[in-house]
């Protein structure tokens, strides 16, 4: 009966909240217009407007006719860029690159969490994280042009081995340079997000494992993985998700007219055929393709791990 009690005030005291935040708000919109507003015009302008820029994947677009006065071809590009002989092998550039560098990159940043996290003395693990995240300022055609010259035949890889390769004009090597100075970049960056879900951990319940016996690999299951796993699932549903959405800027700064075959992804593509040749429809179809693919991945990726953990997705 207590109990009972206990929650019906328990829901009424919520309830009280509830209706006298409803009244301060009514009573100050004027101070929560001026703040919302700024942030909802950016979104609408920057984001929603833009969207119509989607019908130019329909027509024959013309710059001066305007989308209005273009021809409307209809799905004509989509059938263009699907029939191409050239499909396929920008397809298959773009999803291994995503998919290796998804299966390569994605576990370094939570290994780089964990033995973060077993780092006792915070002076040491301060200056370890400044080394890790520094990479992450360079921009990405700095870090090219420090590839570039790192593998050159007289660059300092070919001097340490003693040879003269150039690796920038192996499309064998293209696919390892791309993912592995991606990871250097960007992965002590990442680990950020894990660190930071591993302080929730209980420091109680460590001890405890500890004490028991526990090696290091079964405090991490036992104890650290649980206070992250759901941070993983995210980062991994998100990953997928944007498993197309390879930026042309780092590929294209790599390629040379020798590593093409394995360098051309449809991002380039979309590039070259837009803004090199003037083809604003086809280019436009060919992205908004890259963009469905991307939404069904998602969406897919979301109910498989829903299934895999007790419905818990994004």
């Amino acid at each position: 009966m207590g109990n009972a009690s206990g929650k019906a005030a328990a829901k009424a005291s919520g309830e009280s909240k509830l209706h006298n935040t409803w009244i301060y708000v009514k009573q100050h919109w004027q101070l929560y217009l001026i703040f919302i507003m700024p942030a909802f015009l950016l979104t609408i302008i920057f984001r929603y407007i833009p969207m119509g820029g989607v019908l130019i994947a329909f027509m024959e677009y013309n710059p001066i006719r305007g989308i209005l006065g273009s021809e409307w071809v209809g799905m004509d590009h989509f059938a263009r860029f699907l029939s191409s002989p050239d499909f396929m092998s920008y397809l298959m550039n773009t999803l291994k690159l995503s998919v290796f560098g998804l299966l390569w990159g994605f576990p370094i940043p939570i290994l780089l969490a964990f033995l973060l996290n077993r780092i006792i003395s915070t002076e040491t693990k301060q200056k370890i994280q400044l080394v890790l995240y520094m990479p992450n300022f360079i921009s990405v055609i700095v870090l090219c042009g420090i590839v570039r010259i790192l593998l050159s035949p007289t660059g300092m890889i070919n001097s340490l081995f003693g040879t003269s390769s150039n690796f920038m004009t192996m499309p064998s090597a293209f696919r390892t340079i791309y993912i592995a100075s991606g990871i250097w970049q960007g992965a002590g960056w990442a680990s950020i997000i894990y660190t930071a879900a591993l302080s929730n951990a209980s420091k109680e319940l460590k001890e405890a494992a500890v004490i028991d016996g526990a090696n290091i690999i079964q405090q991490i299951k036992a104890v650290e993985w649980p206070a992250i796993k759901d941070t993983v699932l995210i980062q991994f549903i998100m990953s997928v998700g944007n498993i197309m959405s390879i930026g042309f800027e780092k590929a294209y700064a790599l390629q040379t007219d020798l590593n093409l075959s394995s360098s051309e992804i449809i991002s380039t593509y979309v590039y070259k055929k837009g803004l090199l040749d003037g083809d604003y429809g086809f280019s436009t179809a060919v992205g908004l393709f890259n963009t469905v693919i991307n939404v069904i991945l998602l969406v897919s990726m979301n109910k498989i791990v829903q299934g895999m953990n007790e419905g818990k997705g994004i």
